[in-house]
Parts: structure tokens; C-alpha cells; sequence
């Protein structure tokens, strides 16, 4: 609801112990997800966020979203890579100046991830790890990755993506990866999507 959100921004700034944030996202079209929104625009104008935006919208609820709201929202974050690309979105996200951003892009490590045969004949030839390949690709499609390491090697590793580029030819070999679905969860699934609605972070 409105006044909720706006309490769970003031325990967010508390905790974190910051004046403003960059960047703040609103996680699922669930609930009364036009009131959070509107309590988002609201932070939005007073400045104490510099950008808003969304994580997992299909692409008809964030049309949805923002043809009936005052702001558009800045990111859309979407569980994205190799086996879960997310075409159709990252399209309709350029067309509206929306920044894709891929949560998950190594998948979970799901499908082998990291030893699948053509990720890793691509990173061979370019003597990269299969993970910076991941990245690299992502990059090339003009979408904005978050990896999750807590390994200072492997961040590093994330880092160096841009001292090489992916042929067509290669990106069209990941391109065939594409599976439909993700491999991690099912959204349409009734438990998880109560269990995600539920969820609550703060209490």
C-alpha cells in the first residue's frame, strides 16, 4: 500500500544510513502494486531517489504501469541469460527507453551452466572464463548485469569484459541456447507466486 511503502523506504534508508539512493526498485506487479508505485513517484519528486523502477514485469504490466501513471519506470530487472533471454522483453524495453537489467545471469549455475560445450568453446578462444563470456554477451545486447560473487578472483573476472567483443557468429550460437522458461523457478506456479506475494522484508 502507499503508506507502507513509504515506511519501508524510511527503515531502508535507516539501515542503510544514507540520505538518498540512486536507484529503487519495486519487486513484482503483486498487491496493490499502483499505490507502491505512486508512494515511489512521490520519494521520486522529493528526491530522496534518483531513479525508480520495477524487477520481473511482463512486458503488458509495465506498459500497463506506466500508460496510467506520471513516471516511467527507469529499469526493469529480469532474470536473464543464456538459457532465458529474455528477447521479446529486452525489445520492447529498448523501444520504451527502459533500461533491461538482468538479475541471475548465470542462472543459478542451473543446466551445467558453466560447463555447457559452446559457452565454453567461445570463452577457450578467447581465453576468458565462461562467466565473463556470459557478461560480455549480456553486454553486447545492452543489458545491464548484477553478478552475485563473494569471491574476490571471480569479481575481478566480472570486471574484465570489455577488453574483447563476441563475433555475430557467436552471439548467434548463444542466441540457439535459448530454452523459453527459466530453469530456476516457475512464476505461474500458485505457492511460489504466494510465496513471493507474502514474503515480507522488513518484519
Amino acid at each position: 500500500e502507499y503508506d507502507d511503502t513509504l515506511k519501508a523506504f524510511d527503515l531502508s534508508m535507516k539501515k542503510l544510513g544514507l540520505d538518498y539512493l540512486d536507484l529503487y526498485l519495486m519487486h513484482k506487479p503483486y498487491g496493490n502494486y499502483y499505490a507502491a508505485w505512486r508512494a515511489m513517484e512521490r520519494l521520486y519528486k522529493e528526491g530522496c531517489i534518483r531513479a525508480i523502477g520495477v524487477t520481473s514485469f511482463s512486458n503488458e504490466r509495465l506498459q500497463d504501469l506506466f500508460l496510467h501513471n506520471e513516471i516511467k519506470p527507469a529499469v526493469n530487472q529480469l532474470e536473464t541469460h543464456p538459457f532465458f533471454q529474455q528477447q521479446a522483453a529486452n525489445a520492447f524495453l529498448q523501444q520504451e527507453g527502459i533500461q533491461h537489467e538482468a538479475w541471475a545471469p548465470f542462472a543459478e549455475g542451473q543446466n551445467d551452466i558453466f560447463n555447457h560445450p559452446v559457452l565454453k568453446e567461445i570463452a577457450t578462444r578467447h581465453g576468458k572464463g565462461v562467466g565473463t563470456v556470459i557478461l560480455r554477451w549480456l553486454n553486447q545486447r545492452n543489458i545491464v548485469v548484477i553478478p552475485k560473487t563473494v569471491r574476490k578472483a571471480r569479481m575481478v573476472e566480472n570486471f574484465n569484459i570489455l577488453d574483447f567483443t563476441l563475433s555475430k557468429e557467436e552471439m548467434d550460437a548463444i542466441a540457439l541456447l535459448e530454452t523459453g522458461k527459466s530453469p530456476i523457478y516457475d512464476d505461474m506456479d500458485l505457492p511460489t507466486v504466494k510465496g513471493i506475494g507474502l514474503h515480507r522484508i522488513h518484519e
